[in-house]
């Protein structure tokens, strides 16, 4: 099978690149994605519902591509799923999917893109990691969730390999400013054989 975009995504360096990466991806990035037995997507929000099993609960899809995740957090019982991301081609192929109640494209150069204690709670699959947002984004949806707000992510094989993804976990659970909740090593692209972790992190 051909890789074509999906072999580039973790050569990605900068905001720039990544949109112009994901942009060009959006038309097929579906079909590649389902080919690889994207699992990631069905795992985060299967977590997030153990957690906050409250339908009328308002989740942000952070990162949200093509839909994949807001599809997957409308299955396991939200009702109402916002999503935001880099790529506006990425946007309208998640606005075609109809289960967004409203989509935005991020700004580069908009430091805080969530309005602060918007949402209870964010998902975000595939999103930080080699190729997607930097570390630095866990630290923004942190800062904009409420109190008792929860966030629920992954990160795969190569960002598990960076130590500046999980140091940023370890730098709000280990001053208790923030707790871990759930933690899983699973499938995450089986075509390429990628695993992720699966987490859920609530804010204090």
């Amino acid at each position: 099978m051909s890789n074509s975009f999906l072999d580039k995504t973790y050569d990605l360096d900068t905001p720039e690149e990544t949109r112009s990466h994901y942009d060009k991806w959006a038309e097929s990035y579906d079909r590649e994605i389902a080919e690889n037995g994207y699992a990631t997507p069905g795992r985060v929000a299967d977590a997030l519902w153990q957690f906050l099993p409250e339908p009328d609960t308002e989740v942000l899809d952070y990162g949200c591509g093509t839909g994949l995740c807001g599809q997957e957090l409308k299955r396991v019982g939200f009702h109402t799923v916002d999503g935001m991301d880099l790529s506006a081609d990425m946007i309208d192929s998640a606005r075609a999917k109809g289960i967004y109640r409203r989509l935005e494209q991020i700004s580069l150069d908009d430091p805080r893109p969530i309005a602060q204690d918007r949402y209870r709670a964010v998902a975000g699959a595939g999103l930080l990691g080699v190729g997607g947002a930097p570390p630095d984004v866990f630290d923004l949806i942190l800062h904009a969730l409420p109190r008792q707000g929860l966030f629920a992510f992954s990160l795969n094989d190569h960002a598990l390999a960076d130590p500046a993804y999980t140091s940023k976990i370890s730098e709000w659970v280990d001053c208790a400013a923030a707790h871990l909740l759930f933690r899983e090593y699973g499938p995450h692209l089986p075509g390429i054989d990628l695993k992720s972790d699966v987490y859920v992190i609530k804010k204090a």
